[in-house]
């Protein structure tokens, strides 16, 4: 699957979603963030496992186009509206994808960049990677990224970063959760697929009630959720996948869908930059 500004590369293991605007440092326009949206959602009914996102090139994505900001700039109030409301809804698809979001960071994460990493379900960064809510050193606020951002980092990291707009470096944003591992480029998928094998060793469908129930959970009180909760649990319990995930653990087998990752390696997205 390939879109201009995006492209997808598919296996058994899993998707590889490419940002491929090198020459812009994969900065966003409204091309960009609908292709991304439109991969995202034809990744929904695949077979792919897990969904990996990164970009072309020495960076992961800048935040806005410089050409995109010109033109919002001296847009009117109704054209700023659909445009926040078109990168709201990309980071909604991903944070509500029913796969697994990883995104590897190869490089520069900013502004919109940043908030594509928060809306992801975990994050490993290359060990040059930096990152930065920029946006109030423009006198904007980074509006559309904040409920990721705050559900990432927490209120007390999401302050000093968002209101400061200073520079985090990748061994800071380990030590705060914004990503879950940093390694050299060249060692950056192998980390990731150490994950990626943990992630496919799970069952599909119990991966997607799983980032649902994490949602919900974090959403609502404990005691809205509870009758919900214990729901959840009779349902997967009696699947069709539940069931061989279970007999498979009292038959010490391997479950029917299990099996070890290949290569989930971002050749592609290095040879392009």
């Amino acid at each position: 699957m390939e879109w201009e500004t995006v492209q997808v590369q598919t296996g058994e293991d899993g998707a590889l979603v490419i940002m491929q605007r090198p020459e812009r440092r994969n900065a966003f326009n409204p091309e960009m963030i609908a292709d991304l949206t439109a991969a995202f959602k034809a990744l929904r009914d695949s077979d792919t496992r897990l969904i990996v996102l990164t970009g072309a090139g020495s960076s992961f994505s800048a935040g806005a186009d410089l050409e995109y900001m010109k033109s919002i700039k001296e847009a009117g109030a109704d054209a700023n509206r659909r445009d926040a409301l078109a990168l709201a809804a990309l980071l909604e698809e991903i944070y509500t994808h029913p796969k697994p979001v990883i995104a590897r960071v190869n490089g520069p994460a900013i502004g919109g960049g940043l908030g594509l990493v928060c809306a992801c379900d975990m994050a490993w960064a290359a060990e040059q990677a930096f990152f930065a809510f920029s946006e109030v050193r423009l006198g904007l606020v980074p509006a559309v990224i904040a409920p990721y951002v705050l559900r990432a980092l927490g209120e007390r990291q999401a302050r000093r970063w968002m209101l400061t707009g200073d520079r985090i470096d990748a061994k800071t944003a380990l030590t705060i959760g914004l990503v879950q591992g940093v390694a050299p480029l060249d060692a950056l998928d192998r980390s990731i697929l150490e994950v990626a094998n943990s992630l496919n060793a799970a069952g599909p469908n119990a991966l997607a009630a799983c980032k649902r129930l994490i949602r919900r959970s974090g959403e609502e009180t404990i005691e809205s959720v509870g009758e919900w909760t214990a729901e959840l649990i009779a349902e997967l319990r009696g699947g069709a996948e539940g069931q061989e995930g279970m007999a498979a653990f009292l038959e010490k087998r391997s479950p029917g869908w299990k099996r070890v990752a290949g290569k989930l390696e971002g050749d592609k997205a290095r040879d392009d930059g």
